[in-house]
C-alpha cells in the first residue's frame, strides 16, 4: 500500500502544497464518484460541454493572440471540442463504452454454473498533458479530459505553457460545469507545473492511474518511461510524432500527377504543417509521372506564404529539424517558398532522396513538425517494397491509387496497413473525424498504446478496466448490469446482443 508521500522519481522529496492538495482532491473525489449515476455523469459531461459553448468571442481571440491561428480554425475547433463532450456523453448513455455482459447461472450444470455479470469501471485519477497544435481539441478541455470524464476517472490537467490563457479560460468552464453539476471539487482540476520535476509528479504519484499525453516522441517516451519505474506501471496513452507517408501508386500517378501535387501541397502546409497527420513523406517508384507530380509540387511551394507558426519554440524547432534533414547524405532541397520567412515564421520546404539513401539513413525518419516534405524516389517496386517495410510505425498512411494499383499491389497494400493506424485511399490525412470508426494512434512509435484511438468515443476505453461481479444481489449491482436493465442499453446476455431484461 503506497502512502501519499511515497514517489517513484529520484531526487523528488518535497511535494509543493498545490500540488498534494489537487492529488488528494482528486483521490477524494474518484472515491465519491462511486454514488453518482451513470445518468448523472451523463448530464455532467452535457452541461460542460454547455458551459464550453457560452465562452464568447474572448475565447477566440486570446487564443489566437497564443497560439497564431487564425480565427476560422478556432471557431471550428471550438465547435468539435463541443461535439466531443456531446458525443462521448451520447456513447455513455447508449452503453457502448460500458461493454455490459451477462452469463447467468445454471443450477443444475455440474459442477453447477455461477451467475457472472462483466461492466467497465473508472481507472481512477487522470492526468492529461495538452497539446501545443490544438488549445481546444486535443488541451484542457479536449478528449482525453472527456473521455476519462465519461469513463468515470477524475483528471487533472497539466496547462500547456504554450496557451496558458486559453488553458485557464477551458479550465474554469469545465469546473462550472463540475459545479453546477453537483459533482465533487476534485472530479477536475487545471494546473500550472512550472519544472519538470513536477510534471513527473502527476505521473508517478501512487494516486494517478493513467496518463494521456500528445505531443512529441521525445516528451511522450519521458512520461512513459516514469510510468514504467513505478512500483505499480500505469498506462501512458501518448501519442506521438508520425510522417504520415503518402504512396503514389503507377496508374492513378499517370493519369492525375499534376493534380494530386497541388492537392498534396494544400495538405502538407495546411495549418503551416503543424498538425499530428501531417503528410511529411511520398513513396513512389521513378518516372516521368513522378517527375510531373514534382515539378508541379515545386511550383505549388514557391507560392506558399510563410506563416507564423505556434509559438517560437516550435518555430526554432522545425528549423532546427529541417537544417538537419536536408544535411543528410543523399538529401536534395527541390524548393523552399519563394518569400523570405521573418521570425517565428516557417517556410514551405520539399526534398528529394534515393530509395537505397532512405533505406540506409534511419535518421531520414525523423518527424519535422512543420510544412516539410521528403520524397523517397525508388528505382523500382521491389526497392519501393523494402522502403516500405523500413517505415517506422505511423498514426496514417495514404495510398493515392486506382483499384487496378491496388489489385496489382497486393504485398504493398498489406504491409503499408501493418504500419499505421488509419489507411486512406485517395484522400489526404489532415482531417480527423470524430467518430466511433476512428482510430487515432498506430503502431510504436505513433503512439505508446496502439490498441487505443484517441479520437472518438472509443477513446474512452482506455482508462476504464474491467470487472466481473460474481453471484451478486440483483439490488446491488450496478445500474448497466441489472436484471431491469434500467439504462435500457444493449447488453451481451448469454453470448446474445439485447436490449431485454432478464426474468
Amino acid at each position: 500500500m503506497f502512502s501519499s508521500t511515497e514517489y517513484v522519481v529520484l531526487n523528488i522529496k518535497v511535494l509543493t502544497k498545490e500540488i498534494e492538495s489537487t492529488l488528494e482532491k482528486a483521490q477524494d473525489a474518484f472515491t465519491a464518484l462511486g454514488k453518482f449515476s451513470i445518468s448523472q455523469r451523463v448530464a455532467l459531461m452535457r452541461t460542460v460541454a454547455d458551459e464550453i459553448e457560452s465562452l464568447g468571442p474572448e475565447l477566440i481571440s486570446t487564443a489566437q493572440e497564443e497560439s497564431h491561428l487564425p480565427e476560422g480554425r478556432l471557431v471550428g475547433e471550438k465547435g468539435r471540442t463541443i461535439f466531443q463532450w456531446r458525443s462521448y456523453a451520447d456513447a455513455l448513455e447508449k452503453g457502448s463504452s460500458l461493454d455490459a455482459s451477462i452469463d447467468t447461472a445454471n443450477t443444475e450444470r455440474t459442477p453447477p454454473k455461477p451467475d457472472i455479470r462483466k461492466t467497465n469501471v473508472g481507472l481512477g485519477p487522470v492526468t492529461v498533458f495538452g497539446a501545443s497544435n490544438f488549445p481546444f481539441a486535443f488541451s484542457t478541455a479536449g478528449g482525453d479530459t472527456a473521455g476519462a470524464i465519461a469513463a468515470g476517472c477524475t483528471v487533472i490537467v497539466k496547462a500547456h505553457p504554450g496557451h496558458p490563457k486559453t488553458s485557464k479560460m477551458m479550465a474554469d468552464a469545465i469546473s462550472r460545469g463540475v459545479e453546477k453539476s453537483g459533482f465533487p471539487e476534485g472530479t477536475f482540476s487545471h494546473i500550472v507545473c512550472e519544472t519538470y520535476e513536477e510534471a513527473q509528479i502527476l505521473v508517478s504519484h501512487p494516486f494517478i492511474k493513467a496518463v494521456g499525453f500528445t505531443g512529441s516522441y521525445q516528451g511522450g517516451m519521458a512520461l512513459v518511461e516514469v510510468a514504467n519505474k513505478r512500483p505499480d506501471p500505469i498506462p501512458v496513452y501518448a501519442e506521438m510524432g508520425s510522417i504520415n507517408p503518402v504512396f503514389l501508386l503507377p496508374e492513378k500517378l499517370s493519369t492525375s500527377a499534376s493534380e494530386l501535387a497541388k492537392q498534396y501541397a494544400a495538405s502538407l502546409t495546411l495549418g503551416v504543417g503543424q498538425f499530428c497527420t501531417n503528410p511529411g513523406l511520398v513513396i513512389s517508384v521513378e518516372s516521368e509521372d513522378l517527375n510531373l507530380f514534382t515539378d508541379t509540387l515545386q511550383e505549388e511551394i514557391l507560392k506558399v506564404v510563410p506563416a507564423p507558426m505556434l509559438n517560437a519554440g516550435i518555430a526554432k524547432g522545425y528549423a532546427g529539424n529541417l537544417d538537419k534533414m536536408i544535411s543528410q547524405n543523399g538529401v536534395e532541397v527541390l524548393a523552399v517558398a519563394t518569400a523570405e520567412a521573418s521570425e517565428g515564421q516557417g517556410s514551405a520546404t520539399v526534398a528529394s532522396v534515393s530509395g537505397l539513401d532512405f533505406l540506409l539513413n534511419d535518421a531520414l525518419q525523423n518527424e519535422v513538425f512543420g510544412p516539410f516534405a521528403l520524397i523517397v524516389k525508388c528505382k523500382d517496386a521491389e526497392e519501393a517494397l523494402a522502403v516500405t517495410a523500413k517505415i517506422h510505425g505511423q498514426l496514417t498512411a495514404t495510398l493515392l491509387a486506382t483499384s487496378v494499383d491496388l489489385a496489382e499491389n497486393e504485398a504493398l497494400v498489406s504491409l503499408i496497413g501493418t504500419k499505421c493506424g488509419r489507411i486512406i485511399f485517395n484522400n489526404f490525412p489532415t482531417g480527423v473525424e470524430v467518430c466511433k470508426s476512428m482510430h487515432h494512434g498506430g503502431p510504436f512509435p505513433s503512439a505508446s498504446n496502439n490498441q487505443y484511438t484517441s479520437v472518438g468515443a472509443d477513446s474512452i476505453k482506455r482508462f476504464v478496466r474491467p470487472l466481473s461481479f460474481q453471484n451478486w444481489p440483483d439490488e446491488f449491482l450496478p445500474e448497466e448490469l441489472k436484471n431491469s436493465n434500467p439504462l435500457n442499453i444493449w447488453r451481451t446476455v448469454n453470448n446474445e446482443l439485447t436490449k431485454e431484461a432478464i426474468s
